[in-house]
Formats: C-alpha cells, sequence, structure tokens
C-alpha cells in the first residue's frame, strides 16, 4: 500500500514557554522547540517514527524553505516538494504555567490553479488503487475550493482512498468528494450539520449520518475519551486508559497516522480505531508536534477499551 500525504500550506511549529502571558506588554519567553509541520507533515512523521513507509508532499516557499528540507531530511522523512516564490509561515505556540496553550499563526505564501496543477503533475505518477492519499490542514490562500476538489478528485478517479481533515470542507463537500475517512471532532461535526451535537447518542447518530451521506470511514475525536468509528462493520468506541497529557497539539494527525498504519496491515475497522486512538493518546506525551513513541504506543493498546 501507498502513502501519500499532501501539505499544501506547511509551516513551522515555534514552541515556547513562559511564566505568564500577559496582553498589550511585552513578554519574555524561552523556545523550546522549532518543527517542520504541517498536518500532512504531522502525519508523515508519526507514520515515519513508527517504520511505516510513506511520501510527504510539500509546496515550500523558496525564502525559507531550505530550513524545512533540512528538518525533513534530519528526521528521516522522505519527502518530494515543490519549491515556489514566498515565505513557509510560522506558528507560535506559548506554552504557560497552568494555563491553556496560546496560538499565533503567520501568513504565508498563497499558490495559484496553475500550482496546483504541477502539484498534481508531481504526485500522479504515484497513485494506483492502492493508494492513501491525505489532505489536511486549511486551504492555502490562491485557490477555490472547486479547484481544490478537482485536484483531489485527480487521484481518486485512478482508484486512491483519500482520508480529508479540513474544516475548510463544507458537509456538502464532502458529500461530493465521498472520502474514505474524515475525523471531525464534537465540534466540527455540529458545524457539518448545522446544529449542536452533544453526548454519546447524537454523537453516534450524526456519524451515521454522515456515513450514509457516503462517507466510508467516520471516526469522531472525543478528547481524552477517545474516538467513535461509524463505517459499513458497525459503531465502535475506543476509550483510552487516563494518561498526563503533556501536549495535545498534533494528536489528531497522529491518530490518523495510527488508523492508516493499521490499514496499511490490513486491520479490521476496531483494530484501525484502536490504532487509531493509541497514536492519538500517545502523542499526548510528547512535547509539541512531536510525534507518538512506539514504546508509549505498545503500552497503551492493550489498555484501550473497545465497546
Amino acid at each position: 500500500m501507498n502513502i501519500i500525504t499532501i501539505t499544501l500550506s506547511p509551516a513551522f511549529d515555534v514552541h515556547c514557554s513562559a511564566p505568564a502571558l500577559t496582553l498589550y506588554k511585552e513578554n519574555l519567553a524561552e523556545i523550546t522547540s522549532t518543527d517542520a509541520g504541517g498536518k500532512g507533515i504531522n502525519i508523515s512523521r508519526a507514520l515515519t517514527l513508527n517504520q511505516i513507509d510513506n511520501l510527504a508532499f510539500v509546496i515550500l516557499g523558496d525564502e525559507n524553505g531550505e530550513s524545512f528540507e533540512r528538518a525533513l531530511s534530519e528526521e528521516g522523512i522522505k519527502y518530494r516538494a515543490l519549491i515556489i516564490k514566498g515565505r513557509i509561515r510560522e506558528n507560535i505556540t506559548c506554552h504557560t504555567d497552568g494555563a491553556p496553550e496560546t496560538r499565533i499563526s503567520f501568513k504565508g505564501f498563497s499558490i495559484d490553479n496553475n500550482i496546483l496543477k504541477e502539484a498534481a503533475s508531481s504526485i500522479l505518477p504515484d497513485i494506483d488503487k492502492d493508494t492513501i492519499v491525505t489532505f489536511t490542514g486549511r486551504v492555502p490562500s490562491g485557490v477555490e475550493m472547486d479547484e481544490i476538489k478537482s485536484f483531489l478528485r485527480r487521484f481518486t478517479d485512478k482508484g486512491a482512498r483519500l482520508v480529508i481533515d479540513s474544516r475548510s470542507f463544507s458537509l456538502e463537500d464532502l458529500k461530493e468528494m465521498r472520502p474514505w475517512l474524515i475525523k471531525p471532532n464534537q465540534e466540527e461535526i455540529s458545524e457539518y450539520l448545522g446544529r449542536e451535537i452533544n453526548g454519546f447518542d447524537e454523537i453516534r447518530e450524526a456519524a451515521a449520518e454522515l456515513y450514509r451521506d457516503g462517507i466510508e470511514n467516520v471516526m469522531i475525536s472525543l478528547g481524552g475519551d477517545g474516538a467513535m468509528l461509524v463505517c459499513k462493520n458497525g459503531t465502535f468506541i475506543a476509550t483510552p486508559p487516563k494518561i498526563n497529557a503533556i501536549s495535545t497539539i498534533g494528536a489528531g494527525d497522529s491518530s490518523i497516522a495510527g488508523f492508516i498504519a493499521a490499514a496499511q496491515k490490513e486491520g479490521s475497522a476496531q483494530e484501525m480505531l484502536k490504532n487509531a486512538v493509541a497514536f492519538g493518546s500517545a502523542a499526548c506525551l510528547t512535547e509539541g508536534t512531536k510525534p507518538p513513541l512506539k514504546k508509549d504506543i505498545e503500552k497503551l493498546i492493550p489498555f484501550i477499551k473497545l465497546n
């Protein structure tokens, strides 16, 4: 099975720590890490660290792209880059004692439909009926949703299974694209359906509604309570043990990596869900966007309850 992650809007994820943050004041902080990021890159990073072969396709700005490529190479991530004019955006996450994380995102390069066509031409030779393609993160500025859907349709027309995890897509877009997997959280599924969704029963029915709309695997993130999967084999809930989370950033991306990793091994629906929750929970035990460690995944798996 081929696995290709697509990152059209990468970012440098800069993490810093400070005793406290005060608006409209100068704040002194210490940089703790700088990572080459983006949701697709995060998925590739989690797969790579856990010995799952994959290819990360990424568009990079020429102003700071060399640093990004160097970071990917140092981590052993297999990638293919399309270099364009502009700068890769930066996300700054500040961690403060006893308070939620604060995040500031800077705008990066924009792309147009010609760049999108060039990207498709670069990816298409690797696409066949045994390929999973992930499209995650926001749609970058400069292209319309119809262009993105046309871009992705070139891969599904060749038989690829499509993973979408992007708030840029509406419910109608998802119905049209019929992805193999989506991973909304409770807030996102409420936005899709235009009504407040609360409690397991409502979440289950909402997920079933999306499944009936043609989405093969609807995995709903339940935060610390794990995840729910609605698919052709039924409805399943995987609940992880209680952990002392260090950072939840990138946990959703890691859960997608876990689902795909189990799919590559032809795992059952239950095994894919359980692996997704193990990857996502293990990612919470590492700092910033660092991927889940194999030893943590292996420790968690036996304690994940499946209903």
